[in-house]
């Protein structure tokens, strides 16, 4: 197997280039941003006939989607950027791996329909999603009924009852409230308790937009009605999610926090391969505890519900927002607090309701949203 890797110097880069080396794959291309250094030694190592830096933009980042020897394209990127790259992939009829699940949130709509259109399998690689896609017997709906559109009808009918439950570490702040929380630094909020993550994902941990933003995900993923999806606070992160099917059975999939599972997973399913990743004791595990998200304390999980049940470009907004607000708490300009008061005002002064949902359109509502949060 043949693997393109975008956003290879990141943190879940970094973890898919050990499952690569573990299963003993080829990897065709790699792409980094800043840490040049290590993309070298990078290159050095895995021997890619293709490397793209930050100096090659946008172009080499989709060339290295649609590399033509790629059989499978790892999509690490983080943030919007991705959202093109993972076009040119599905255009180049590559199987998708996607840890960029603002990718979805942006997106969803013309994704999974260029998907559908070319083929194309996109598999889940974020753990919470990984879970559900294994619950499901791995598979994603349109394998469900073959290449008949989508697998489960009108969104959720198939479901009838069932549900999707999305768990959640409830971040470094769990049990704080919202009044505690104006003198948060940076420092402070990239400290998860249980996941090494990179910045971004660790700041959307700590006010759980990351959960909402996974929300948007499954309900793209799945063809799940929003009110199928709920978000348990699990603060010891060993059920990555689970399943409720329509005749009340719940199936769950537990695990260590180590995402290389989730990553290798995607690579080899249905397949399970040996690996010398971290393994579950549950000696030292022996209480999983779950809670009501406090929406009140950390509102970016509602305005995902929101933005999610108000459709078209909305959750496009709420993604490009996010990306601007998270951007200035980390470069001291904002609070914490300011984080979702900043995606609130934008989606309050968003005014393209009924616009047509499409490449461009996504492409020109992010750049004004971005730019409207960024006057905040």
């Amino acid at each position: 197997m043949n693997i393109s890797i975008l956003g290879s110097t990141g943190s879940i880069g970094r973890q898919a280039l050990e499952v690569v080396e573990n299963l003993g794959l080829n990897v065709v291309a790699l792409t980094g941003f800043s840490n040049v250094a290590l993309l070298k030694e990078q290159a050095a190592r895995f021997k890619p006939d293709l490397v793209m830096d930050s100096s090659h933009g946008m172009a080499g980042l989709e060339a290295a989607a649609s590399h033509p020897k790629a059989d499978v394209v790892v999509n690490a990127l983080v943030g919007n950027v991705g959202f093109l790259p993972t076009v040119a992939a599905i255009s180049a009829g590559k199987t998708v791996a996607l840890a960029n699940k603002e990718v979805l949130v942006c997106g969803g709509e013309v994704i999974m329909s260029l998907a559908r259109n070319k083929g194309v399998d996109i598999v889940p690689v974020d753990s919470e999603h990984s879970a559900v896609f294994q619950c499901l017997n791995a598979k994603t709906p349109h394998q469900v009924r073959g290449d008949k559109g989508c697998a489960w009808g009108d969104r959720g009918q198939l479901w009838g009852d069932a549900k999707v439950y999305l768990t959640a570490s409830g971040g470094p702040f769990r049990g704080w409230k919202r009044e505690d929380m104006a003198d948060i630094s940076p420092a402070q909020a990239l400290k998860h308790p249980n996941w090494s993550m990179g910045a971004k994902i660790s700041i959307d941990s700590a006010t759980m937009m990351n959960k909402g933003l996974e929300v948007i995900e499954a309900y793209w993923l799945f063809d799940i009605s929003a009110k199928q999806i709920e978000v348990l606070v699990h603060p010891q992160s060993i059920i990555h999610s689970m399943v409720e099917f329509a005749d009340g059975q719940i199936l769950a999939q537990l695990g260590a926090p180590d995402m290389r599972h989730a990553i290798q997973y995607a690579l080899t399913h249905p397949k399970r391969l040996a690996n010398n990743f971290d393994r579950l004791d549950f000696a030292k595990h022996n209480s999983l505890t779950f809670e009501k998200p406090d929406t009140e304390a950390f509102p970016c999980l509602r305005l995902a519900y929101e933005a999610l049940e108000r459709g078209g470009l909305y959750p496009t907004v709420l993604n490009a927002a996010n990306e601007a607000a998270v951007a200035q708490f980390l470069n001291g300009q904002i609070g914490f607090l300011g984080i979702p008061a900043i995606i609130e005002n934008t989606l309050s002064a968003y005014t393209g309701k009924n616009k047509q949902v499409s490449i461009e359109s996504i492409l020109s509502t992010e750049q004004w949203a971005k730019s409207f949060a960024e006057k905040r």
